[in-house]
């Protein structure tokens, strides 16, 4: 397992900018954490870590025309917030380019853009660890959220997805349905 981590790892440092390549280097090691905290196999949460960005290069555009050559079905919301499409491109590519069979670890890379409702250990592990790992700039309520991960993953999804789904609001940009799911269904879930 060693040896395909640092293979993956040279391939993508090659293929992503270097301040998304830094991201993701944070985010794995941030899921290496949570995965122990929770335990979650490491190598798993390493390994979605590693690759949740894989689809992430290139532009909007190119990366909806990579889905639709590969016949990755998108949804109407996908294609108005193509900023989306990487999670499901991304799942693709860690499977059929870098060789993952692990349905768990493909499911979290699919899902770590808007999470979902009733996610698994390993989906909530890497949605939370996109948004928390440490080269992410300071925005209002993530150090609670960073705080609060360690002792209730679940709460820490509805902080994490309602600061998303306000800030979309606010700044009058669409929200993916998904993403109101996830916060309304771990919202509910804390009552």
């Amino acid at each position: 397992m060693k040896e395909a981590f640092i293979d993956i790892r040279k391939q993508l440092e090659k293929k992503l900018k270097k301040d998304r390549f830094e991201h993701t280097i944070g985010v794995m090691y941030t899921a290496a954490s949570l995965a122990m905290r929770y335990h979650e196999d490491i190598d798993d949460a390493m390994m979605a870590g590693l690759l949740h960005d894989c689809g992430k290069y290139g532009s909007a555009q190119e990366q909806v025309e990579r889905c639709q050559k590969h016949g990755i079905l998108l949804t109407q919301s996908e294609l108005e917030m193509p900023a989306l499409v990487h999670a499901k491109l991304g799942a693709y590519f860690a499977e059929k380019e870098y060789g993952v069979t692990n349905k768990g670890v493909l499911s979290a890379i699919t899902w770590h853009t808007t999470g979902r409702p009733e996610m698994t250990m390993l989906e909530k592990i890497i949605y939370i660890a996109d948004y928390i790992e440490p080269n992410r700039k300071i925005i209002p309520g993530l150090q609670e959220i960073r705080e609060t991960v360690f002792v209730d993953i679940d709460h820490a999804i509805c902080l994490c997805a309602g600061n998303t789904v306000n800030y979309l609001r606010k700044n009058g940009k669409p929200v993916d349905p998904m993403s109101i799911e996830t916060y309304q269904y771990y919202s509910d879930k804390g009552e």
